[in-house]
């Protein structure tokens, strides 16, 4: 498949994204809700509908990524300042804010008003908490972005998991510490999934508060103050508890807390797959060295990617943070996860399988050199 190709017109380079009308895609995740519980109600109303949005998840992504494979192709570089240019790729990101919030309201509704047993409502919690945490991914995208628009949408899409702290500690903690034993959104060799979300959670918390109090104490501003951007991204969290209180009952108690614990998960496990056991270089002066491509996993599976809004050509994002994800690139010799997010994050729940299939590939890029590997503080 050909992302992009060029033509020469004048002194204008024309193109045409061949992704362009597929990045819809993207919205699959929030209409699944849509979908399965509109058949629950318009069937025989069996709460096996409720396993829908887990399957399309965790079985469903995995093997159209394996029919589909992969997509090797990079945009010139001669058109990528039009592609950033280009408002359709921004606009969709918006929608897919109001589309997840949407899915959100609708998964809520089912959960109260539907007539399941209780194994059934967990799993919609559950499917909840798992498309939300998709949502991150929107919210990861417009983060990086300085438009106001932008921000608010991040605001936004993090305060639905209540995940107000991401974006400062994503971008000031995570881009800065990536790849090193200091970061704690990075995985260590021989980690499992579990025991890096444990480690993980409360230091993405304890780093974010702490980089926006740093940040509103350069201003001269209190910690407590309307400008601190994780209290409003926390403080849309409530607004929304509240209504889905007021609107649906007690039951949300139950829910929200199962739909959070989830949406984090969620986020966690990309984090988990991300840079497992890679480490950058610490030089003579005791500092790190940039980071590169070389320092994320990489994967061009096609139907994923376009689920995810590129995420998953990690290597390029933080190699180069403010490149818009429909211009992210490929490079040869990046090291490579063996399937997309969804189909890697299933082997991430089985930590001998995980190990068993990352643990040579980690190993491999360090040239067999465990010293070059992240296991962690010396």
């Amino acid at each position: 498949m050909i992302l992009v190709s060029e033509t020469q017109v004048g002194d204008r380079v024309e193109y045409r994204d061949t992704k362009r009308y597929l990045w819809v895609l993207s919205f699959v995740p929030a209409l699944l809700p849509f979908v399965f519980y509109g058949a629950y109600f318009a069937t025989n109303q069996s709460p096996l509908w409720a396993l829908g949005p887990l399957i399309f998840a965790y079985v469903f992504i995995p093997v159209m990524d394996i029919l589909l494979g992969e997509d090797t192709n990079n945009p010139p570089e001669a058109v990528v300042n039009q592609m950033a240019e280009d408002q359709y790729y921004t606009r969709l990101l918006y929608i897919a804010v109001a589309v997840y919030f949407a899915a959100f309201a609708v998964s809520a509704w089912f959960f109260a008003t539907a007539d399941l047993p209780i194994w059934a409502m967990i799993i919609v919690a559950i499917s909840a908490g798992v498309f939300s945490g998709t949502a991150l991914t929107v919210g990861h995208e417009l983060g990086h972005k300085p438009g106001w628009g932008q921000q608010l949408g991040a605001k936004l899409i993090n305060g639905l998991s209540w995940y107000g702290h991401f974006t400062q500690e994503h971008n000031t903690g995570h881009h800065t510490h990536v790849a090193t034993p200091e970061d704690s959104a990075s995985s260590r060799l021989n980690e499992n999934f579990y025991a890096f979300t444990l480690r993980e959670v409360p230091d993405g918390v304890r780093r974010g508060w702490a980089i926006e109090r740093k940040k509103l104490q350069q201003r001269g501003l209190p910690f407590f103050h309307w400008r601190n951007e994780v209290l409003q991204s926390y403080g849309i969290s409530v607004v929304l508890a509240g209504a889905a209180l007021a609107l649906l009952g007690w039951v949300m108690i139950p829910f929200l807390i199962i739909h959070n614990f989830y949406s984090w998960q969620q986020l966690s496990l990309a984090n988990y797959v991300e840079h497992y056991g890679l480490k950058r270089e610490k030089k003579a002066n005791g500092k790190y060295e940039p980071c590169q491509p070389k320092h994320s996993w990489n994967t061009n599976h096609v139907f994923s990617n376009l689920l995810l809004f590129h995420l998953q050509r990690h290597s390029d994002h933080h190699a180069n943070p403010m490149r818009p994800y429909q211009a992210l690139r490929d490079f040869e010799e990046l090291p490579r996860l063996p399937s997309g997010y969804p189909g890697c994050f299933v082997l991430a729940f089985i930590p001998p399988l995980w190990f068993r299939v990352m643990n040579p590939k980690v190993m491999a890029w360090a040239g067999g050199d465990i010293a070059k590997v992240n296991t962690g503080p010396a």
